[in-house]
């Protein structure tokens, strides 16, 4: 087929890779969101969708809206026979959705109707699930409501962060997201309405959603922690100062809440049922370090509490 590929950030990448070395499917062109600035120098950057695009020679195309005129009028001369998406960013209005004569089809990191939304991997640790995956389906209006073709599954592991977890189903999925198109396009797959229980919501995770609130239970800090590592990062603060934390150890013993205990073990901070043990912590304008190390510089007195 001719394909059109939409997505954007690093998880898209493996995807699209698949689909370039394809040799059933043919990618004319990406989709991709514009170029924005990012990093500590705040560079203009392409995506990294559309910087692989560039080295295979792909031309890419980086509407502000899909609703635009003029990215309407350049899919319609490029007449897809199908586009696969794959964290594009955007919704698609139903003009745009017309066009591919086999639809647009979605690859979604989720056992759908569960995790709807942006961010199912991060919502699927935070909520302790056990089992996850990703789907595909066909896009409609709806919020991830396409019926679907196809799924795998992965399990959890209680040391996954929503990084490593995604790392694996970026590249499981990839090998799903071909397989659907081979058989769409083979006429041996048929898209199967999703069930009408089951649906649950991701929204977007956001820096307010990585501020750890101290009065929960520690498994479901730990929990968050790991589900909004690497990004945006869990992070809490001590007298003041911001400090990001990477995943933390659940020990058996107990603290007052939000306190903060410095032993030659380590740091512990009290929670609303027992202790967790900090391990690697990221000050303000420094990088990544031992929490025994920072609690070291920090100087922290007695009776020092995290926020």
């Amino acid at each position: 087929m001719r394909i059109v590929f939409a997505g954007t950030p690093e998880p898209a990448v493996p995807s699209l890779r698949r689909l370039v070395q394809s040799e059933r499917h043919q990618v004319i062109a990406v989709v991709t969101r514009p170029d924005a600035v990012a990093g500590r120098g705040r560079k203009v950057t392409r995506s990294p969708v559309g910087l692989l695009a560039d080295e295979h020679g792909i031309p890419v195309l980086t509407p502000r809206r899909p609703s635009e005129p003029e990215f309407i009028e350049q899919l319609t001369a490029l007449a897809p026979d199908c586009c696969p998406v794959v964290a594009y960013g955007a919704l698609l209005p139903q003009q745009v959705l017309d066009i591919p004569r086999f639809g647009w089809i979605n690859l979604h990191f989720s056992l759908l109707p569960a995790w709807r939304g942006a961010a199912p991997v991060q919502a699927a640790i935070d909520a302790g699930d056990e089992i996850t995956g990703a789907s595909t389906f066909r896009i409609e209006a709806g919020l991830d409501t396409g019926p679907v073709f196809g799924v795998i599954t992965d399990k959890i592991a209680v040391t996954d962060t929503a990084g490593t977890l995604l790392d694996r189903l970026a590249e499981s999925g990839a090998g799903l997201l071909e397989a659907t198109l081979d058989g769409v396009e083979d006429g041996t797959l048929q898209a199967v309405p999703q069930p009408t229980e089951g649906i649950s919501h991701a929204p977007k995770v956001t820096a307010e959603t990585a501020h750890i609130r101290w009065d929960q239970p520690a498994l479901a800090i730990s929990r968050r922690i790991r589900a909004v590592t690497p990004a945006p990062g869990a992070w809490t603060e001590v007298d003041g100062n911001r400090l990001k934390l990477g995943p933390v150890e659940m020990v058996e013993e107990e603290l007052p809440v939000r306190a903060i205990e410095v032993r030659k073990s380590g740091v512990y901070v009290g929670t609303a049922t027992t202790a967790v043990r900090l391990n690697q912590v990221q000050p303000q304008g420094k990088r990544m370090m031992a929490a025994l190390d920072w609690a070291r510089g920090a100087r922290l007195q007695p009776g020092a509490v995290v926020e």
